[in-house]
């Protein structure tokens, strides 16, 4: 189920902060975050942010068609290595 429209969307308020720190700064550094589930704002574009996936920071560079959905959606958390049973893709 979504967010209510009258709520808006979700963001951490330090998140905001640093984004505007940067912004101002004229610098294009990396933010790190830890909020995977904060909303991506067009406040955000042009900027990029390591997204913590649970072991590192992964790069985000946000674009105008990431606005609306979550940062977790571009930091995968699990590696998936194929199909236990998959031995054909392993011995080429």
């Amino acid at each position: 189920m979504s967010r209510s429209v009258w709520k808006g969307p979700f963001v951490d308020g330090y998140l905001l902060k640093k984004a505007e720190k940067v912004r101002s700064g004229g610098r294009n550094e990396v933010i790190k975050i830890w909020s995977r589930r904060s909303t991506i704002l067009p406040q955000f574009v042009g900027l990029t942010f390591g997204v913590h996936n649970g072991h590192k920071h992964v790069p985000v560079n946000v674009s105008e068609d990431m606005i609306g959905h979550k940062f977790g959606e571009f930091a995968p958390t699990r590696l998936f290595q194929g199909h236990g049973g998959d031995k054909k893709a392993v011995k080429r």
